[in-house]
Order: C-alpha cells, then sequence, then structure tokens
C-alpha cells in the first residue's frame, strides 16, 4: 500500500449528499477481481449520459479537475452496500483523500485498508472549502497527514483528527498483512510452542 504523509493536489468538490457505494461504482462494472480499471467507472452515471458521451456538467469531467486527487463531498458519504471496489474505483481515478462531514462504516474500514484518506470535518466548513476551491479556480490544497493539516492556496490552514490507528497504517502504508507480518517472529515462536 502507498504510504500517505503529505498530499498537494486538485480537489473536486462533490456537493451531494448520500453518495451510496452504487453511485461509486455501479454493481455491473463489479465483475472483474482486479482494482485496476474501476476508474473508468467511477460515478459512472453522473459523468457520463445513457450515449457514454462525457456529461460537461459533471465536475470530475472538467479540464481542472480531470487529475483530481482529493475529492470534498457531502454528508454520508460511501453509505450503501460493503463493496470494496468503491474505494478500488476512487483509488484507481487517482484519488487519494476524501474530506466530508461523515462516511458509511463500512466505507471507512476499506478506505483505510486501501490507503485512502477520510478527512471528517463539520458540513459548513466542507461547504465553505467547495465554495473556496471553486473561487480560487482549483488551484492545489495541501493535505498534511504528519501535522493534521489542510493549507489552501490562499494560505489559511485547517486542522484535521484522523483516528491515531488509521494515521499510522496510512502513514506507514501497511495494508493487514504487512501489519500482521511485522509480528513475524512472535508468530514463528507461537508455532514453534505448539
Amino acid at each position: 500500500m502507498e504510504k500517505f504523509t503529505r498530499l498537494t493536489a486538485v480537489a473536486a468538490p462533490l456537493p451531494l449528499a448520500n453518495v451510496d457505494t452504487d453511485m461509486i461504482i455501479p454493481a455491473h462494472f463489479m465483475k472483474a477481481l482486479s482494482r485496476s480499471g474501476l476508474g473508468r467507472h467511477l460515478f459512472q452515471e453522473l459523468r457520463y449520459a445513457s450515449d457514454g458521451s462525457a456529461r460537461e456538467d459533471f465536475v470530475l469531467n472538467g479540464a481542472a479537475c480531470r487529475a483530481a486527487q482529493i475529492l470534498i463531498a457531502d454528508r454520508n458519504f460511501g453509505c450503501g452496500s460493503s463493496r470494496e471496489h468503491a474505494v478500488w474505483a476512487l483509488t484507481d481515478f487517482g484519488i487519494r483523500c476524501v474530506i466530508a462531514p461523515s462516511f458509511g462504516d463500512i466505507f471507512s474500514n476499506n478506505a483505510r485498508k486501501n490507503g485512502l484518506l477520510l478527512i471528517r470535518l463539520p458540513a459548513e466548513v466542507c461547504e465553505r472549502l467547495r465554495e473556496e476551491i471553486a473561487l480560487a479556480q482549483f488551484a492545489p490544497l495541501t493535505v498534511d497527514l504528519v501535522a493534521q493539516r489542510i493549507t489552501l492556496a490562499s494560505g489559511e490552514s485547517i486542522a484535521f483528527d484522523v483516528d491515531p490507528h488509521d494515521r499510522r497504517t496510512l502513514i506507514e502504508g501497511l495494508d493487514d498483512i504487512a501489519r500482521t507480518m511485522r509480528r513475524e517472529a512472535t508468530i514463528t515462536r507461537f508455532e514453534n510452542i505448539t
């Protein structure tokens, strides 16, 4: 898993509440067992018309946000079913961080396990961030997980908290297997006893 310490990137505003995992990646695109290629179907029904053409009014189709790595969403992002493919689609597209007032519980666990940083900020702060980045013409902002601060193009800095376990996991780039393997000597001793 890729380490996450500090990211300076374009942020895309997504002012939609209750974005469920089916909206993030529709079920009929979940046939693959690989994470690769899912990003092209991210927000499929929002990004594309029924004829397959890109919807010009969707933020990730705009020139300024095609390479966005940060998403500033609204409350209850990632609700719905437990599909890990939703996180895979976001990360395959290039999203490394989602900022929102709240997240679906299972989505949050899947995000941590796959290196996607989730930042919870009050709804009014998220709304102001979405407005600020649009006013700044999508100038990059910086998310510093070590310092737990977001710095806007204007220089304004916003503090955030992340669960200490999640923070360590992301900073060290450790998935579940890598965390287990850090205890390999203890596991081997136990195996030799039994």
